[in-house]
């Protein structure tokens, strides 16, 4: 049986899957799951995941959650070039360690914007005060500033010389701040650089492909959220924006 993906490209985390799935030639169905629709909350997808959330995987009669775990899996099922998860013991606790520091850091800062400048505004009508944009505009400036000197230094990738899972990973969530309309990379010209070089590696028309609902994403309009979702998304929504 072929390798199940539930996607929804909205997602940073399903855009890796998607990315990683499609520049390594791996055969999978692509199940696309609309959380705007709240297609994540059906019992049908509840069997796949009960966390009831995107990505997941199933592989006959097995399934998987957690896009790292997911991008782990491939990894070993489908024998991907090793660069992608170093052999080499210190290449990989390179690509491990951002794997870890990641999520609270570039994707907490770059989802909370995100959520801040697009979804906030458009669930209550109203655009957040600017000084509360200017706050979660500043934490982000602080991990990007991190993310360059820590992981990034002078090398091509965050392992060395060749892209790795780490960058994928990393470049996804940089683009949800970007396609709320900050772009962090105008005036970083070695994360620019950065940038390019992952573009090339898995193939700039793939990329594309893969963010272009995001990219639209200011198109999207409150009557296209399913309504039992709509209050609890903004009480959610809120609460981080507190």
């Amino acid at each position: 049986m072929v390798l199940e993906l539930y996607l929804d490209l909205l997602s940073q985390p399903c855009r890796a899957l998607y990315i990683f799935a499609r520049s390594n030639n791996i055969p999978f169905e692509f199940k696309q799951v609309e959380l705007t629709k709240g297609e994540h909350k059906t019992e049908e997808f509840q069997k796949v995941n009960l966390l009831m959330k995107v990505p997941a995987m199933r592989d006959g009669s097995f399934t998987l959650a957690e896009s790292i775990a997911i991008l782990l899996y491939m990894v070993r099922k489908f024998k991907t070039p090793d660069h992608w998860y170093p052999s080499d013991l210190q290449k990989r606790a390179r690509v491990d360690e951002y794997l870890s520091w990641q999520h609270v850091n570039i994707r907490g800062k770059g989802s909370k914007l995100f959520l801040m400048k697009v979804l906030l505004p458009l669930l209550t009508g109203q655009p957040l005060p600017p000084e509360k944009l200017e706050g979660a505009t500043e934490e982000l400036n602080v991990v990007l500033k991190q993310f360059e000197d820590k992981f990034l230094q002078d090398k091509p990738f965050i392992a060395g010389n060749e892209i790795s899972l780490a960058d994928l990973v990393a470049l996804v969530e940089l683009m949800q701040p970007v396609c709320s309309g900050y772009d962090l990379f105008e005036e970083r010209p070695r994360l620019a650089a950065w940038r390019r070089r992952v573009e090339e590696a898995v193939g700039k028309q793939l990329f594309q492909e893969a963010h272009e609902g995001i990219l639209n994403v200011k198109n999207l309009t409150a009557d296209k959220i399913a309504p039992e979702l709509m209050e609890n998304f903004k009480q959610q929504l809120l609460k981080q924006a507190a």
